[in-house]
Protein backbone atom coordinates (compact mmCIF):
# COMPACT_ATOMS: atom_id res chain seq x y z
CA UNK A 1 0.00 0.00 0.00
CA UNK A 2 3.34 2.68 0.77
CA UNK A 3 4.66 2.25 -2.67
CA UNK A 4 1.23 2.83 -4.21
CA UNK A 5 0.89 5.72 -2.02
CA UNK A 6 4.42 7.03 -3.18
CA UNK A 7 4.15 6.16 -6.84
CA UNK A 8 0.52 7.93 -6.99
CA UNK A 9 2.70 10.84 -5.42
CA UNK A 10 5.01 10.83 -7.85
CA UNK A 11 2.63 10.73 -10.61
CA UNK A 12 1.08 13.51 -9.47
CA UNK A 13 4.07 15.54 -8.76
CA UNK A 14 5.30 14.38 -12.37
CA UNK A 15 1.71 15.63 -13.78
CA UNK A 16 2.25 19.08 -11.98
CA UNK A 17 5.70 19.89 -13.22
CA UNK A 18 4.41 18.55 -16.62
CA UNK A 19 1.32 21.55 -16.72
CA UNK A 20 3.21 24.06 -15.19
CA UNK A 21 6.10 24.02 -17.72
CA UNK A 22 4.07 24.17 -20.53
CA UNK A 23 1.85 27.01 -18.82
CA UNK A 24 5.02 28.78 -18.36
CA UNK A 25 4.59 32.24 -20.87
CA UNK A 26 6.77 32.05 -24.78
CA UNK A 27 8.17 35.61 -23.42
CA UNK A 28 10.55 33.49 -20.76
CA UNK A 29 12.84 32.51 -23.55
CA UNK A 30 15.05 34.59 -25.78
CA UNK A 31 14.56 34.79 -29.39
CA UNK A 32 16.91 37.14 -30.55
CA UNK A 33 15.84 35.98 -33.89
CA UNK A 34 13.08 38.48 -33.96
CA UNK A 35 14.51 41.58 -33.66
CA UNK A 36 14.65 43.41 -36.18
CA UNK A 37 17.94 44.45 -37.82
CA UNK A 38 17.88 48.06 -37.10
CA UNK A 39 17.28 50.75 -34.04
CA UNK A 40 13.38 51.15 -33.57
CA UNK A 41 11.52 51.74 -30.10
CA UNK A 42 8.23 49.46 -31.54
CA UNK A 43 8.78 45.95 -32.62
CA UNK A 44 4.95 44.96 -33.91
CA UNK A 45 5.00 41.05 -34.42
CA UNK A 46 1.52 41.00 -33.91
CA UNK A 47 0.58 43.63 -37.14
CA UNK A 48 -1.51 46.02 -34.96
CA UNK A 49 0.14 48.98 -36.32
CA UNK A 50 -0.61 49.86 -40.54
CA UNK A 51 2.81 50.94 -41.68
CA UNK A 52 2.09 54.80 -40.95
CA UNK A 53 0.58 54.20 -38.28
CA UNK A 54 3.88 52.25 -36.70
CA UNK A 55 5.97 55.04 -38.27
CA UNK A 56 4.05 57.83 -36.72
CA UNK A 57 4.60 56.27 -33.55
CA UNK A 58 8.12 55.34 -33.63
CA UNK A 59 8.62 58.88 -34.31
CA UNK A 60 6.60 60.09 -31.27
CA UNK A 61 8.63 57.74 -28.80
CA UNK A 62 12.24 59.06 -30.62
CA UNK A 63 10.89 62.25 -29.87
CA UNK A 64 9.51 61.90 -26.09
CA UNK A 65 12.66 60.06 -25.53
CA UNK A 66 15.28 63.03 -26.76
CA UNK A 67 13.00 65.52 -24.95
CA UNK A 68 12.14 64.16 -21.81
CA UNK A 69 15.18 61.07 -21.20
CA UNK A 70 12.17 58.26 -20.65
CA UNK A 71 12.51 55.59 -22.91
CA UNK A 72 8.58 54.37 -24.29
CA UNK A 73 9.08 51.00 -25.44
CA UNK A 74 6.26 48.99 -27.13
CA UNK A 75 6.28 45.11 -28.34
CA UNK A 76 3.09 43.73 -30.30
CA UNK A 77 3.14 39.52 -29.55
CA UNK A 78 1.11 37.01 -30.87
CA UNK A 79 2.68 33.30 -30.11
CA UNK A 80 5.54 34.72 -31.70
CA UNK A 81 7.63 36.77 -28.98
CA UNK A 82 11.27 37.66 -28.80
CA UNK A 83 11.25 37.56 -24.92
CA UNK A 84 13.86 38.68 -22.95
CA UNK A 85 15.68 39.68 -25.57
CA UNK A 86 14.70 43.02 -25.71
CA UNK A 87 15.70 43.93 -22.62
CA UNK A 88 19.66 43.70 -24.24
CA UNK A 89 18.25 45.17 -27.54
CA UNK A 90 16.97 48.21 -26.10
CA UNK A 91 18.68 48.55 -22.62
CA UNK A 92 15.84 48.49 -20.78
CA UNK A 93 16.68 50.54 -17.58
CA UNK A 94 15.21 52.37 -14.65
CA UNK A 95 14.10 55.05 -16.98
CA UNK A 96 12.25 52.30 -19.25
CA UNK A 97 8.82 51.87 -19.80
CA UNK A 98 7.94 48.40 -21.86
CA UNK A 99 4.72 48.45 -23.14
CA UNK A 100 3.92 44.56 -23.72
CA UNK A 101 0.57 43.77 -25.85
CA UNK A 102 -0.55 40.35 -26.00
CA UNK A 103 -4.03 39.70 -27.32
CA UNK A 104 -3.57 36.13 -26.11
CA UNK A 105 -4.77 36.93 -22.29
CA UNK A 106 -7.78 38.49 -20.77
CA UNK A 107 -6.50 41.91 -20.63
CA UNK A 108 -4.03 43.22 -24.17
CA UNK A 109 -1.65 45.25 -22.32
CA UNK A 110 0.89 44.68 -19.73
CA UNK A 111 3.80 47.16 -18.74
CA UNK A 112 6.86 46.55 -17.74
CA UNK A 113 7.99 49.89 -15.62
CA UNK A 114 11.20 51.14 -14.58
CA UNK A 115 11.73 52.13 -10.53
CA UNK A 116 12.45 55.63 -11.92
CA UNK A 117 8.52 56.10 -13.05
CA UNK A 118 7.00 54.95 -9.79
CA UNK A 119 8.28 58.24 -8.20
CA UNK A 120 5.57 59.93 -10.52
CA UNK A 121 2.97 57.26 -11.08
CA UNK A 122 2.32 54.78 -7.94
CA UNK A 123 2.14 51.09 -9.12
CA UNK A 124 -1.81 51.64 -8.76
CA UNK A 125 -1.56 54.25 -11.42
CA UNK A 126 -0.26 51.54 -14.09
CA UNK A 127 -3.10 48.82 -12.51
CA UNK A 128 -5.69 51.68 -13.47
CA UNK A 129 -4.41 52.30 -16.98
CA UNK A 130 -4.13 48.75 -18.11
CA UNK A 131 -7.95 48.03 -16.68
CA UNK A 132 -8.94 51.28 -18.41
CA UNK A 133 -7.43 50.70 -21.91
CA UNK A 134 -6.49 46.93 -22.29
CA UNK A 135 -10.04 45.73 -21.31
CA UNK A 136 -11.53 43.64 -24.25
CA UNK A 137 -14.60 45.96 -24.44
CA UNK A 138 -11.69 49.13 -24.91
CA UNK A 139 -10.14 47.30 -27.15
CA UNK A 140 -13.40 45.77 -28.92
CA UNK A 141 -14.25 49.28 -29.75
CA UNK A 142 -10.97 51.02 -29.99
CA UNK A 143 -8.97 48.77 -31.84
CA UNK A 144 -5.36 47.13 -30.32
CA UNK A 145 -3.96 49.99 -31.95
CA UNK A 146 -6.38 52.69 -30.65
CA UNK A 147 -5.85 51.25 -26.98
CA UNK A 148 -2.10 51.43 -27.53
CA UNK A 149 -2.04 54.31 -28.63
CA UNK A 150 -4.12 56.07 -25.82
CA UNK A 151 -2.12 53.94 -23.07
CA UNK A 152 0.90 55.49 -24.33
CA UNK A 153 -1.10 59.20 -24.40
CA UNK A 154 -1.90 58.78 -20.62
CA UNK A 155 1.65 58.13 -19.95
CA UNK A 156 2.86 61.25 -22.22
CA UNK A 157 0.48 63.48 -20.55
CA UNK A 158 1.80 62.91 -17.26
CA UNK A 159 5.19 62.91 -17.92
CA UNK A 160 4.64 66.05 -18.90
CA UNK A 161 2.96 67.02 -15.73
CA UNK A 162 6.04 65.83 -13.41
CA UNK A 163 3.45 62.58 -11.86
CA UNK A 164 -0.26 61.75 -11.91
CA UNK A 165 -1.63 60.20 -9.02
CA UNK A 166 -4.42 58.69 -11.30
CA UNK A 167 -5.17 58.12 -14.99
CA UNK A 168 -5.91 61.34 -16.90
CA UNK A 169 -9.28 61.24 -18.60
CA UNK A 170 -12.98 60.58 -17.64
CA UNK A 171 -14.19 57.49 -19.09
CA UNK A 172 -18.17 57.90 -19.41
CA UNK A 173 -19.02 54.49 -17.20
CA UNK A 174 -16.81 56.11 -14.37
CA UNK A 175 -18.64 59.53 -14.59
CA UNK A 176 -21.73 57.46 -14.68
CA UNK A 177 -21.08 55.82 -11.31
CA UNK A 178 -19.72 59.09 -9.96
CA UNK A 179 -23.62 60.71 -10.85
CA UNK A 180 -25.00 57.56 -9.37
CA UNK A 181 -23.41 58.19 -6.34
CA UNK A 182 -24.06 61.65 -5.80
CA UNK A 183 -27.24 61.28 -6.16
CA UNK A 184 -27.84 58.61 -3.66
CA UNK A 185 -25.97 60.92 -1.26
CA UNK A 186 -28.63 63.12 -2.27
CA UNK A 187 -31.24 60.79 -1.75
CA UNK A 188 -29.77 60.00 1.71
CA UNK A 189 -29.22 63.93 2.91
CA UNK A 190 -32.70 64.58 1.38
CA UNK A 191 -34.37 61.93 3.66
CA UNK A 192 -32.41 63.00 6.70
CA UNK A 193 -33.64 66.87 6.21
CA UNK A 194 -37.07 66.27 5.94
CA UNK A 195 -38.75 67.79 8.88
CA UNK A 196 -39.83 65.70 11.87
CA UNK A 197 -41.23 68.43 14.40
CA UNK A 198 -44.06 71.05 13.71
CA UNK A 199 -42.32 74.16 12.49
CA UNK A 200 -39.29 72.88 11.47
CA UNK A 201 -38.37 73.42 7.68
CA UNK A 202 -34.98 71.38 8.10
CA UNK A 203 -33.84 68.67 10.33
CA UNK A 204 -30.76 69.92 10.41
CA UNK A 205 -29.62 67.07 13.53
CA UNK A 206 -30.50 64.38 11.22
CA UNK A 207 -28.78 65.82 8.54
CA UNK A 208 -25.54 66.57 10.41
CA UNK A 209 -26.29 62.87 12.19
CA UNK A 210 -26.16 61.37 8.58
CA UNK A 211 -23.37 63.14 7.06
CA UNK A 212 -20.78 60.91 6.74
CA UNK A 213 -22.57 58.94 4.52
CA UNK A 214 -23.75 61.43 2.31
CA UNK A 215 -20.06 63.61 2.42
CA UNK A 216 -18.99 60.16 1.60
CA UNK A 217 -21.10 59.43 -1.72
CA UNK A 218 -21.23 62.76 -3.04
CA UNK A 219 -17.38 63.69 -1.89
CA UNK A 220 -15.46 61.04 -2.02
CA UNK A 221 -17.03 58.64 -4.69
CA UNK A 222 -19.00 61.64 -6.57
CA UNK A 223 -16.50 64.93 -6.70
CA UNK A 224 -13.23 63.49 -5.95
CA UNK A 225 -12.64 60.87 -9.08
CA UNK A 226 -13.82 63.65 -11.18
CA UNK A 227 -11.63 66.59 -10.13
CA UNK A 228 -8.55 64.18 -10.21
CA UNK A 229 -8.78 63.00 -13.53
CA UNK A 230 -10.24 66.12 -15.62
CA UNK A 231 -10.01 69.59 -15.38
CA UNK A 232 -13.72 69.87 -17.40
CA UNK A 233 -16.24 71.81 -14.76
CA UNK A 234 -19.30 70.34 -16.78
CA UNK A 235 -19.03 66.64 -15.28
CA UNK A 236 -18.94 69.02 -11.50
CA UNK A 237 -22.10 70.71 -12.33
CA UNK A 238 -24.20 67.30 -13.61
CA UNK A 239 -22.88 65.60 -10.33
CA UNK A 240 -24.09 68.78 -8.37
CA UNK A 241 -27.29 68.94 -10.14
CA UNK A 242 -27.83 65.17 -9.69
CA UNK A 243 -27.41 65.40 -6.07
CA UNK A 244 -29.42 68.18 -4.99
CA UNK A 245 -32.49 66.27 -7.56
CA UNK A 246 -31.72 63.60 -5.37
CA UNK A 247 -31.94 65.21 -1.92
CA UNK A 248 -35.24 67.53 -3.54
CA UNK A 249 -37.35 64.36 -4.32
CA UNK A 250 -36.66 62.42 -1.00
CA UNK A 251 -37.05 65.22 0.98
CA UNK A 252 -40.60 65.87 -0.74
CA UNK A 253 -41.42 62.11 -0.66
CA UNK A 254 -40.48 61.90 2.86
CA UNK A 255 -42.61 65.05 3.54
CA UNK A 256 -45.09 64.34 2.06
CA UNK A 257 -45.41 60.34 3.38
CA UNK A 258 -45.60 61.96 6.84
CA UNK A 259 -48.22 64.38 6.39
CA UNK A 260 -50.46 61.65 4.84
CA UNK A 261 -49.77 59.67 8.18
CA UNK A 262 -51.21 62.59 10.34
CA UNK A 263 -54.16 63.32 8.25
CA UNK A 264 -55.00 59.64 8.73
CA UNK A 265 -54.88 59.18 12.29
CA UNK A 266 -57.62 59.55 14.24
CA UNK A 267 -58.49 62.63 16.35
CA UNK A 268 -58.41 61.94 19.86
Amino acid sequence: MGTHRIAGLWAVLLTTLITLTGALPVHAYDNPELLPDHPTPVIDLAKAFTDPQRSSLEKRLNDVEASTGWKLRVLTQYERTPGRAVKEFWGLDESSLLLVADPRGGNLLNFNVGDAFFALMPRTYWVELQTRFGNQYYVKEHGEDGAIVDALNAVEVCLERGGCQVVPGLPLEQWLWTLTTSAVGGLIAGFAAYPRKEGETVAWAWLLLLSPLWVMLFGVFGIAPVITRTSDILPIVRNGVGFLAGAVVAYLIAQATVGRRLNQEPES
